[in-house]
């Protein structure tokens, strides 16, 4: 096994993920809401004008960083090895995956494993067991 030296950034990864805990500690601290992306997009299309604003601009965040750093000459685009029709399905079947478990990756993986929460726990392993097998299939077993 090697490592892509040129793709190993820990100083960028603990950078991101300090920016990430702290946005969601202040989304707690300060509105008392969890930061789960499949709650806040959910809260957003789900048609009530309640509390749209900061929705609106958390999404928008997530969207627009990315956008800036590829204007200010950063291209972080990935190199994904799918079709549009493979990636629409993932991303369906992701979506139906965070209706079963009352939330997503960002929601049970960073806010509710820091509150304690068992149930968060249990989703999370779930989530990364589910990709490491997802992977090793595709990779091992379909030859891809």
């Amino acid at each position: 096994m090697s490592i892509d030296t040129a793709s190993f950034t820990p100083g960028l990864s603990l950078t991101g993920g300090l920016m990430i805990g702290a946005a969601a500690a202040m989304l707690v601290l300060f509105n008392g809401r969890i930061a789960g992306i499949s709650g806040i997009l959910g809260g957003l299309l789900s048609g009530s004008h309640k509390m749209l604003g900061w929705r609106i601009a958390f999404l928008a965040g997530l969207i627009g960083a990315p956008a800036l750093a590829n204007l200010l000459g950063d291209p972080i685009a990935p190199d994904i090895e799918a079709g549009w029709v493979q990636i629409l399905l993932a991303g369906f079947m992701v979506g139906i995956g965070t209706r079963y478990a009352s939330g997503c990756t960002s929601g049970h993986g960073v806010c509710g494993i820091s509150r304690g929460s068992v149930r968060s726990l249990v989703a999370t392993a779930i989530f990364m067991a589910t990709g490491f097998l997802t992977v090793f299939v595709s990779r091992h077993l379909l030859g891809g």
